[in-house]
Formats: structure tokens, sequence, C-alpha cells
């Protein structure tokens, strides 16, 4: 990955340097860079990698998806606490991920931690179950559930080519 994009960044100076050697235009750097991208596309199969700007589209998803699902569940609290009528069950339960190493089951854990309604008490000592307190177990475990899943699918996105 690193190799496609300092050699994307070689193309675009080397861009800058044909078109004018004179001076150092941003405009045509961000052209010979745009280029090279286009040029690593067509011959990315020939480094033995996957191309080095799908991990960085798999980023832009993963934050635009946990942006969502603090927004939805920042609403269904929001509605369990204002609503005076409401009446909502607190409780833990387990989930056992199929994340494996320690920087995607700390990414998943601190998702979890930061979407509202929502705790992670303890990771086993294997780092494949979690234990999670939900603010209303009977409403929100289905939502956080799928959240887990949606968060897991873009973790492995991003950490596995």
């Amino acid at each position: 990955m690193p190799v496609q994009f300092l050699l994307n960044l070689l193309i675009a100076v080397l861009w800058v340097f044909l078109k004018d050697a004179d001076t150092f235009k941003i405009p045509d750097f961000v052209t010979g860079f745009l280029i090279g991208v286009v040029i690593i596309f067509l011959m990315h199969r020939f480094f033995g990698t996957p191309f080095y700007l799908k991990r960085a589209y798999s980023m832009l998803k993963l934050l635009w998806i946990f942006n969502y699902e603090l927004w939805t569940s920042s609403i269904l609290i929001m509605k369990q606490i204002l609503l005076p009528s409401a009446t909502f069950e607190p409780g833990t339960f387990s989930y056992e991920t199929k994340l494996k190493s320690d920087w995607e089951v700390t990414a998943l854990a601190l998702l979890l931690m930061l979407t509202p309604g929502s705790v992670v008490l303890r990771i086993s000592p294997e780092g494949n179950v979690f234990y999670i307190h939900a603010m209303d177990v009977k409403d929100s475990k289905p939502i956080l559930l799928k959240s887990i899943q949606m968060y897991e699918k873009i973790i492995l996105e991003v950490t596995r080519p």
C-alpha cells in the first residue's frame, strides 16, 4: 500500500516538472496526483496488493456509518429520556465477535462505547466476547446487534485486504 501511494506522489511531482519546470503550482500537482491515481488503478494488479484508495474509501465509509448510528441512537435515547410514560429496562448481554486482532477488538469496543445507550463492560480474556450494558435491553438490543454487525463488517474492510 505505501509503495502505491509513494509512486502516486512521484507521478504527481513528475507531472509538475513536465508541465512547467520554473514554478510549482498546486493545481498542476493535483492534476498529476489524479493522473497517478488512474495509472496506479490500472496497474495495481501488478503490485500484488489491492488498490490503496480502497482502504481510504472503507475508512470514510466507517466514519459515515458511525455518524449515522450515533445520530439514530442519540434520538432513541432522547426519546426514552424525554417521554415521561416511557419505561425502559436496563440490562446486560453478551456478544461473540469474529474480530481477531487487538486493534479490531479495540476499535469495535470504542465504537460501541461512543454510541449512546450502550457501554462495553468487559471483554473476555480471549478477546472474542463482549459484555455490553444497554440502557433499554428490550428495545435497543436488536438495534445494537445490527450496529455491531455493521461495525464488524466495516472494520474488517479497513483492516484486512
